[in-house]
């Protein structure tokens, strides 16, 4: 059995995911992977430590048995995340931002996937933001709310009011969860442990990357984990959209902010559904201004929040002009210039309802990591825009043709960027917001304007002119290194030093092959040998006659061999 505990501090935990994999009906995959049963022992993490039984009981068992019949197994595993705690709920949650990976039922039910847990007792947000801040909370604060706004796994938010020298402001602090740190911190030494062993003994499983999945994840929460990187990208949201006449982003006062504590400008405004019901804001003002919103911080900025859902928008402003406040800063995306160009040129062929160059953009997008058939690729990929673009544009699901393309080009082997996945996820998120509180909402017409004006930019004198500049630079760079590396070739030459050196990636075969037949021969040869001179010898004629029939024997087997590896 391979050993998972070896990267597990804690038995308890492994304990702990065993009796819930049980309890939920994943019973024999718990048994695949050999993390324990009834009458298996599993040893304990620290070495020389004696074995101890990891069982479920018989009504656990039970259960599960019951959960797997009347539940679905998408459902089952959402149970399994919830019951595991926070490092699990947040690999649930980036599951459900991968469509390439997921199929569709899987998507929607981890989006169910909820942060919400209970809150901490005050007295130990109090100490936890003193240790952090290295001061008294009454130093600090003129008042600081014992009732959070909201409990989530990593931290929780309090309303407080800030001393500053400006005057006192008001603000949220966003406090991480004492110990939460080295619980994530195990959970993930145990998750990629787990991705690598589910790989091995399930080899079914290798369609849906669990280590990627993992790697992924990884990335997420150990940024999430440090609040100094949400303070940087509220700044740069701050930067990127100054003047903008619709959006706004938290001040950070980083004065009262370290790693574990984040405190932010308290943005007025209210929920997107309450904004609309209760103070007269208009549905459409607010879907049209959201999608310019994410298109320029997608397109034009390369910098965009990842998590835009109705509860991390705050609404103000007049109702025909409304302000949107973003909040919960801390999953963003980035694009380079050259995946922004790449995703662009997707967007204005879906814009053009054009399916072939659909396929084509996706394809620039991913990375084939196996030889991609592109006839049938193009088929299959234009066959499935058709699906959606045939329509009117206002009837187009964009949520669903980004995930099925994406999920269409992972079979062909096309390995789909995780940060074009988080685009697909804000561009879901922001479209089905969007036709919530504007039914009537044709996104690819609000977009359209964007899009050809970003490609206006892309084929400006201005833009063209930078593209040759930057050109003529990388050619009369090696133009005026190529004399140097040419009279240092000149130079190895004339001294004796220059080297050519060829591989032949089939001489190791040849090699081996050379190697056994020569081998063989010289163990034929010596049996040939010994048996005739035993038989000359007229003293030991049945030795002699054995051992040239072990030398037949072994040249026939040899031959046989042989023939058995070139039909290979």
């Amino acid at each position: 059995m391979v050993s998972i505990v070896n990267a597990v501090r804690d038995l308890g935990r492994l304990r702990q995911i065993y009796v819930v994999l049980v309890r939920h009906g994943f019973g024999e995959l718990a048994q695949r992977l050999g993390l324990g049963g009834r009458g298996k022992a599993l040893p304990n993490a620290s070495p020389g430590g004696e074995g101890e039984e990891v069982v479920a009981s018989e009504a656990e068992t039970q259960a599960g048995e019951e959960e797997r019949r009347k539940i679905s197994l998408p459902e089952r595993v959402r149970l399994v995340c919830m019951d595991l705690g926070p490092s699990f709920v947040k690999l649930g949650q980036i599951g459900s931002t991968r469509p390439d990976v997921l199929p569709p039922d899987w998507i929607a039910e981890l989006k169910k996937l909820q942060d919400e847990v209970t809150p901490l007792p005050f007295d130990e947000i109090k100490t936890a933001v003193e240790t952090s801040l290295g001061a008294s909370l009454e130093e600090i604060y003129d008042s600081f709310d014992e009732k959070p706004l909201a409990a989530a796994s990593i931290g929780q938010v309090h309303r407080a009011v800030l001393k500053h020298a400006e005057g006192p402001k008001d603000v949220v602090v966003k406090v991480q969860r004492p110990g939460v740190r080295s619980t994530v911190a195990r959970d993930l030494e145990l998750l990629h442990a787990l991705a690598k062993l589910i790989e091995r003994t399930i080899p079914e499983s290798q369609l849906y990357q669990p280590s990627a999945l993992v790697a992924q994840f990884d990335r997420a929460i150990t940024s999430e984990l440090d609040f100094s990187m949400e303070a940087e990208h509220a700044e740069k949201f701050t930067r990127n959209f100054a003047g903008h006449p619709h959006a706004r982003f938290p001040r950070v006062y980083k004065e009262a902010s370290s790693k574990t504590v984040l405190t932010l400008e308290l943005l007025p405004g209210h929920k997107v559904y309450e904004a609309i019901r209760a103070h007269g804001h208009k549905g459409p003002a607010i879907a049209k201004a959201s999608v310019g919103i994410i298109i320029k911080s997608i397109f034009e900025d390369g910098f965009f929040h990842a998590d835009p859902h109705p509860g991390n928008i705050l609404i103000s402003g007049e109702p025909d002009h409304p302000i949107i406040g973003l909040i919960d800063l801390g999953m963003v995306g980035r694009l380079s210039p050259e995946m922004r160009d790449k995703t662009l040129n997707l967007m204005v062929a879906a814009v053009r309802q054009d399916s072939l160059a659909v396929a084509d953009a996706l394809y620039a997008v991913g990375t084939p990591t196996r030889k991609v058939d592109m006839r049938v690729y193009r088929a299959e990929a234009s066959l499935l825009a058709e699906k959606y673009l045939g329509r009117p544009l206002k009837e187009i699901d964009l949520a669903a043709m980004i995930s099925d393309l994406a999920w269409g080009a992972t079979k062909f082997g096309i390995e789909i960027p995780a940060d074009f996945l988080l685009v697909g996820k804000a561009l879901m998120t922001m479209e089905g917001v969007g036709k919530e509180i504007d039914p009537d909402l044709d996104i690819f017409n609000v977009a359209r304007p964007y899009f050809f004006e970003l490609l206006r930019k892309r084929y400006s004198p201005e833009r063209i002119g930078m593209e040759v500049w930057r050109g003529i630079e990388r050619v009369s760079g090696a133009a005026y290194d190529m004399p140097q590396h040419l009279r240092e070739v000149l130079d190895d030459l004339r001294l004796g030093r220059l080297t050519v050196r060829t591989e032949d990636t089939s001489l190791p075969a040849t090699m081996d092959r050379l190697g056994r037949r020569l081998f063989a021969g010289f163990v034929v040869a010596t049996f040939v040998f010994a048996g005739t001179w035993l038989i000359a010898s007229t003293r030991h004629e049945t030795l002699g006659i054995v051992l040239l029939c072990f030398g037949v024997v072994v040249m026939i087997g040899h031959v046989a061999l042989d023939v058995l590896r070139r039909m290979r």
